[in-house]
C-alpha cells in the first residue's frame, strides 16, 4: 500500500497479511509510523515487541512503588535490578535529550489496540529467560568480566552526542545494554538477538486475524522475515541452561582450602603462623568489603557490618557479605514510598544512584560483594604463599 511509511514491510503468510513496522525506540518518527500504519490498515491484531514483564513496566510508570527491597536482596536479584536501573537511566537521559519517551512507539501501539478494539499480542520472549540464557552460557571468568564492566559503566558518565544517538536509534533498549559487550562475549548476539528473532517470528506468524500489524525494533525485521515462513519449535530457546558444576564446586572448595591451610599452618608453623593467617583473612576480607560499602555511601553500621560479615560469609557459600550489608542498610535507611516514586527521576544522573536510598542499597549489595570476592582472592593467595 503506497500510503504506508517506508519502515513498513509486508509479508503474506498463508493468506494472512502481516505488516512489520520497523521502529527506532527513541524516535518521534516511529511513533508517527505506528499511528499511520494502524489508521491505514485497521488491523484485527497488533503485536508488540514486549513480554509480560516489560509490558507491565512500560505501562505502569509507578511500578517502582511496589518494589520490596528486602525481597530483592533475599532473592539475589540486586545485580539484575541494578542493571535494569543503569539501562533505564541511560535511556531516560537520551529520551529527555530527544524530547521523546523511550518505548513511546510501543505505548502508542498498545493504545491503538485499546482504541480500535484490535487484539493485542505480546510477542517477545520473557526478559528473564533471555537474560538467564545470556548469563548461563558465559563461563565464570566472563561473568566476572561482564559484572565488572557493568559496574564501571555506572561509575563513568557517557556523553550522549549526536553520533551516539544515531547509533542507538535503531536498537532495542535491552539489546543495547548488552551489545556493548558483544565483541568481548560473542555468544551474546545469538541469545539476545538471533533467538528473539525466531521467537518474534513464530509469535507474529501465529497471531490471530487476517491483518496483523507487528511493531518491532528495526534490527529484528530481517531476522523475522527470514524465519516467519518456517515452523520452528520454541522449546529449545526457552530452556534455562543448567548451572555449571564448577561454580558450585568452587564455592565450597575455596573455603575448604582456606580452612585446611589454616589448620596445616598451625601444624607446620605453630600458633603464630595460624594466628597471622587468621589476621590476614579477617583484615583483607573485612577491609575490602567495608570499602565497597563505603564507596556506595553506606551507613556507618552498614560499613561495620560489612567488615565483620565478610570474613565469615566468605567461608560460608550459602551467605554473601553483600546480602548482610544490604539488609543492614535497608533496615537503618529503609526507602520510603516517596523514595521509590522518585527512583526513575533520581537515576537520571550518576549522582542520583548514590543519593536515592533504594538504589544506594543495591550499590551496597553489589560493591560489598565485589570487595569480599576480591578480599577472598587476595587473602587466600597471601595465606597460600605464606604456607608454601
Amino acid at each position: 500500500m503506497s500510503l504506508l511509511p517506508e519502515s513498513v514491510h509486508h509479508i503474506n503468510l498463508d493468506g494472512k497479511d502481516i505488516y512489520l513496522v520497523g521502529t527506532a525506540h527513541v524516535s518521534k518518527e516511529s511513533v508517527n509510523d505506528v499511528i499511520a500504519t494502524v489508521e491505514a490498515l485497521h488491523p484485527g491484531t497488533i503485536c508488540v515487541e514486549l513480554c509480560e514483564a516489560r509490558y507491565r513496566t512500560i505501562m505502569s510508570r509507578d511500578s517502582w512503588k511496589q518494589m520490596n527491597i528486602f525481597r530483592v536482596i533475599r532473592e539475589k536479584k540486586a545485580l539484575f535490578l541494578l542493571a535494569q536501573l543503569i539501562m533505564t537511566s541511560f535511556y531516560r537521559r537520551l529520551g529527555e535529550q530527544l524530547s521523546v519517551q523511550p518505548g513511546a512507539e510501543m505505548v502508542t501501539a498498545i493504545q491503538s489496540a485499546q482504541k480500535t478494539g484490535a487484539e493485542l499480542v505480546l510477542a517477545d520472549r520473557d526478559v528473564e529467560i533471555t537474560l538467564k540464557r545470556v548469563w548461563g552460557h558465559l563461563n565464570l571468568w566472563n561473568k566476572l568480566k561482564m559484572a565488572g564492566q557493568l559496574i564501571s559503566s555506572l561509575l563513568t558518565t557517557q556523553k550522549i552526542d549526536e553520533d551516539l544517538i544515531e547509533e542507538i536509534k535503531g536498537q532495542d533498549q535491552l539489546e543495547h545494554l548488552l551489545e556493548i559487550f558483544a565483541d568481548t562475549f560473542p555468544g551474546i548476539k545469538e541469545r539476545l538477538i538471533d533467538e528473539r528473532d525466531i521467537y518474534l517470528s513464530q509469535k507474529i506468524g501465529k497471531a490471530p486475524g487476517d491483518t496483523v500489524v507487528a511493531v518491532v525494533g528495526a534490527a529484528h525485521v530481517p531476522g523475522i522475515k527470514r524465519h516467519i515462513q518456517k515452523d520452528i519449535p520454541l522449546g529449545p530457546i526457552m530452556e534455562i541452561p543448567p548451572k555449571s558444576i564448577i561454580p558450585s564446586v568452587a564455592k565450597w572448595a575455596i573455603p575448604t582450602i582456606i580452612v585446611a591451610l589454616l589448620v596445616l599452618g598451625f601444624l607446620k608453623g605453630g600458633s603464630r603462623q595460624s594466628i597471622d593467617s587468621i589476621y590476614i583473612w579477617i583484615l583483607v576480607n573485612g577491609v575490602l568489603s567495608a570499602m565497597g560499602a563505603a564507596i556506595a555511601l553506606g551507613h556507618p553500621l552498614t560499613i561495620l557490618a560489612s567488615f565483620f560479615a565478610a570474613p565469615i560469609t566468605s567461608l560460608n557459600p550459602m551467605i554473601a557479605s553483600g546480602w548482610v550489608s544490604g539488609l543492614v542498610q535497608a533496615k537503618v535507611k529503609e526507602p520510603t514510598v516517596a523514595d521509590l516514586e522518585d527512583l526513575p527521576a533520581a537515576i537520571s544522573s550518576v549522582k542520583g544512584f548514590w543519593i536515592n536510598p533504594a538504589s544506594r542499597i543495591l550499590l551496597v549489595v553489589v560493591l560489598a560483594n565485589l570487595g569480599s570476592a576480591l578480599g577472598t582472592l587476595i587473602a587466600g593467595s597471601w595465606i597460600a604463599i605464606k604456607f608454601f
